[in-house]
């Protein structure tokens, strides 16, 4: 029988014979590589001050020197400052003129705007446009021509005579780029399109009939698509233009039409030329010119939706009382009703009665084809019997919805003295899997139709013809007297239950091409029906029919139909071309964000089994597995982190201790709700929990990574542990069941520098090491860099719990290497209360891919120190 020393020895000898084997000879070399390194660059300081020795002379000399190193150093130093200063202020001209006049109250007149000028645009196109007025002068006589003398018999002699299009081209006011926003196969571009031409289009209509145009004005957004980039020429596939909202027109009549300039007769006319416009190029319609093959156009001309919003109108408060009592003698009321659009679509909220805090908890769907681009827009107006008065507006685009997946705040009324609106918008993205498509119970979509309308063929002339279709032999002559000759002038009307949509008129076809894009709200694809019918335009009368239930588009795995369907009710031959694709709506669930940073305090004196703060958050995608119960309620967990799942407690198990068994989770909570993980080849655990478990009064020891060389520049071992192994942690600080603080930090990249900026502004409520606070400091490692070069550390602020810094570090690395660098910070008190206690009193592991590097970021994060429980 072995006696109890040789059985405690033995764990001993093996983690000893353990640590052995860790350190290679590769990483023996390299340890007394950098030694003699070090030893030589120590050589080369002392050197001289050995040779003024030997000399013999004056001491005054090594001052000299020092004093000259110094004041060059200086000057360097500041020379440095200067230059990163104008820098900086050249790459983030906004962002520095709005954090030094943060304190003054910026105005409001001040605004950092996406958009620039163009004006090498507007030279392109004042010098190309005498070309685009012979394009035009061809497209008008060759091509519109035909079509209006077609469309009616009264206008078979329609000429144009003369078409001019002026001096003045198209003026370009402003251009915006996304980059961010899209795809990395496509540019978007959004151009201010104002146009006050002086045009001089004549035309006859009849004999000593003319009419004409002598001024047009014209004013929208038109944006440009240039998709799919490919690596050929012409680099771009194709082109597609369109106005994200219908663009305003005002035109200027000469000869029998100068009657439309009246005030009565104007809307009608310029309504009707919009419609034109926004049948052809208004969202969803697109102008699409492919420069390749392999695009193809009806792709081009109408994608799927990027998705749908669904808008809670809840309440609104502090109302502008328009509805006075006794000659405003008394505050009156008003009676509220808020207007929504998107585009076309138009909807409408219930009255509320005689009150300035109406609620009215509506929820509406729109189908949004762009985002960013799209907007909603939103006004109240008091609803009287004469007129309605306005209560105010606000437009938000849709992109931000995109971005943030939900948002629920109050939006406050503008162009109106007070007042706001709550409103809550939640993303709906498009889904392929059948199981998302069951029934609402809450009134609202489960999914969304597309349908693309093609083409019709072999249609018959008139409903008799439906009813009594051509056969073989000879015609009674009765019917040949009858028969119209003229094809028919159609439409297509499309329904689901109520909604109900109208393609454009088609003159005189049998075989008529729409191409025309619709999109449904589906309630219930079980028992919900389309319903087409191709109508005549005079008469309204029915000219083919098709029923399709939306339960025949799940038979396909794609819950897509592309198909030419059989008209029934119609000729034998008569078809109607359309696709049509359904898609489930799936409600994204926002990212969970930590509280912003200037409202985010330290939470002190929560009880240890109270939840997370992260557990009040919207919950994410991803199943969150309950974590163990540590044995006898003793409890260790790791650092918090932003998604509680991913927080492995380490029970109070023997076999925990071992480092290949043992997997805590090191991380940093910042507003962002970053998360941040351990390198993946990590060796060992860095928790030492037979301390912990053997009672309260043994101080908690600390174990390092077992790491390559300790002076090794590729070393991955964690810098945030002393060299010195096994050094505690001071007894007040373990017992500490607040927060160790929160330290803020502004990290972004120069990329005219290419250098990654780390500024260090400030800390606040950390840990008091004594009476008078604590002379803190903090060490900034780029991992895996750990080496005493790579160290940066700011000057020692004394005797406080909330020390400033703003000191600015820059690391030397290329972007696409910082996204995947992470940054270690740890917070230090110069003097603890022994020697041999650890200095740290907060750190936070930084994951920099989580960063938009480019724009930077400003925030607050919590400090933590693994290994010790810390009360939330």
């Amino acid at each position: 029988m072995s006696s109890p020393s040789a059985n405690g020895a033995a764990p001993a000898v093996q983690e000893q014979a353990q640590n052995k084997k860790v350190l290679s000879a590769s990483d023996v070399n390299r340890s007394i590589m950098e030694f003699l390194v070090y030893m030589g660059k120590a050589v080369l300081v002392f050197y001289p001050v050995y040779l003024i020795g030997s000399l013999g002379l004056s001491v005054s000399w090594i001052l000299l020197i020092l004093v000259m190193w110094s004041l060059w150093g200086q000057n360097r130093k500041q020379k440095d400052l200067r230059i990163d200063t104008a820098i900086d202020f050249l790459e983030n001209e906004s962002c520095v003129i709005k954090t030094e006049m943060k304190a003054l109250n910026m105005p409001a007149w001040i605004h950092f705007s996406d958009v620039e000028k163009a004006a090498w645009l507007n030279k392109i196109l004042l010098q190309a446009w005498p070309f685009f007025d012979m394009y035009m002068e061809k497209l008008l006589k060759n091509n519109i021509q035909p079509v209006i003398r077609g469309s009616s018999v009264h206008l078979k002699t329609f000429t144009f005579t003369k078409v001019h299009f002026g001096q003045k081209a198209p003026t370009v006011t402003g251009i915006r780029v996304y980059t961010h926003e899209v795809d990395n196969r496509e540019v978007i571009m959004d151009l201010n399109i104002v146009y006050v031409g002086d045009p001089d289009i004549q035309a006859d209509v009849k004999q000593h009939v003319s009419a004409g145009v002598k001024e047009i004005q014209l004013q929208g957004m038109l944006r440009v698509i240039l998709q799919p980039l490919i690596g050929q020429a012409p680099l771009v596939g194709g082109i597609t233009m369109f106005f994200i909202r219908r663009p305003t027109l005002h035109i200027n009549w000469t000869g029998l039409t100068n009657l439309l300039d009246s005030p009565a007769l104007r809307p009608f006319s310029e309504s009707a030329i919009l419609d034109t416009i926004a049948s052809i190029m208004v969202l969803p319609n697109r102008m699409c010119f492919p420069l390749i093959d392999q695009v193809k156009v009806d792709e081009m001309r109408f994608p799927l939706p990027r998705g749908v919003v669904r808008v809670h109108v809840i309440e609104a408060q502090d109302l502008v009382a328009m509805d006075t009592v006794m000659m405003g003698l008394v505050k009156g009321t008003s009676d509220p009703y808020a207007v929504l659009r998107v585009g076309n679509k138009r909807f409408q909220t219930k009255t509320i009665k005689e009150t300035l805090n109406p609620r009215w908890n509506e929820v509406y769907e729109f189908v949004i084809h762009e985002a960013p681009g799209q907007e909603l827009e939103v006004e109240l107006f008091d609803e009287d019997k004469d007129k309605d008065d306005f209560l105010g507006r606000f437009n938000l685009d849709f992109g931000e919805v995109k971005k943030e997946k939900e948002i629920d705040k109050w939006f406050t009324l503008q162009n109106i003295k007070s007042g706001r609106v709550r409103m809550k918008l939640q993303w709906l993205s498009l889904q392929t899997d059948p199981e998302l498509l069951k029934q609402s119970t809450d009134g609202c979509a489960c999914a969304m139709l597309a349908v693309y309308l093609d083409s019709a063929s072999n249609l018959p002339k008139d409903q008799s013809e439906c009813s009594q279709p051509d056969k073989g032999g000879k015609q009674p002559k009765e019917l040949k007297l009858t028969r119209r000759p003229n094809n028919p002038n159609s439409y297509v009307k499309l329904s689901i239950d109520q909604q109900s949509q109208k393609s454009k008129v088609v003159y005189a076809s049998r075989d008529p091409v729409f191409e025309e894009y619709f999109t449904f709200f589906v309630h219930n694809v079980e028992s919900q029906v389309l319903t087409i019918q191709v109508m005549v335009a005079e008469k309204k009368t029915s000219l083919g029919l098709l029923t399709m239930p939306l339960l025949r588009l799940l038979k396909d795995s794609d819950l897509t139909l592309d198909h030419r369907f059989p008209l029934e009710r119609s000729g034998t031959s008569s078809q109607l071309k359309l696709k049509a694709i359904l898609r489930a709506l799936k409600q994204e669930k926002p990212q969970p964000n930590a509280p912003d940073a200037p409202e985010a305090q330290p939470r002190r004196g929560r009880p240890a089994q109270a939840k997370p703060p992260q557990s009040q958050k919207p919950p994410t995608p991803t199943t969150q597995q309950p974590a163990p119960q540590p044995a006898q309620n003793e409890q260790i967990p790791a650092p918090a982190v932003a998604n509680p799942a991913s927080a492995n407690p380490i029970n109070g198990n023997p076999a925990s201790a071992n480092p290949a068994s043992a997997n805590p989770t090191l991380a940093g909570s910042s507003s962002n709700g970053l998360q941040a993980e351990h390198q993946p080849h990590r060796r060992g655990s860095f928790l030492t929990l037979d301390g912990r478990r053997s009672g309260p009064s043994t101080p908690s020891r600390m174990r390092r990574y077992d790491s390559h060389s300790i002076l090794s520049e590729n070393s991955i071992a964690s810098s945030r542990f002393d060299l010195a192994n096994s050094v505690p942690y001071p007894e007040a600080l373990m017992n500490h069941q607040g927060s160790f603080g929160q330290i803020q930090l502004t990290i972004r990249y120069a990329t005219l520098r290419n250098k990654l900026i780390v500024t260090i502004n400030g800390c606040r409520n950390l840990f008091p090491c004594s009476d008078s606070g604590s002379d803190t400091y903090v060490r900034v490692y780029l991992l895996p860099e750990q080496t005493w070069k790579s160290r940066m550390r700011t000057q020692v602020k004394r005797k406080t719990v909330d020390p400033v810094f703003e000191e600015k570090f820059d690391f030397s690395v290329p972007l696409e290497d910082a996204k995947t660098r992470k940054l270690d910070v740890s917070v230090k008190n110069n003097r603890m209360f022994h020697t041999r206690e650890r200095k740290e009193i907060g750190m936070v592991l930084i994951d920099l891919s989580q960063i938009d590097l480019l724009k930077g970021s400003i925030d607050w994060y919590e400090l933590t120190l693994p290994g010790l429980k810390k009360a939330n």
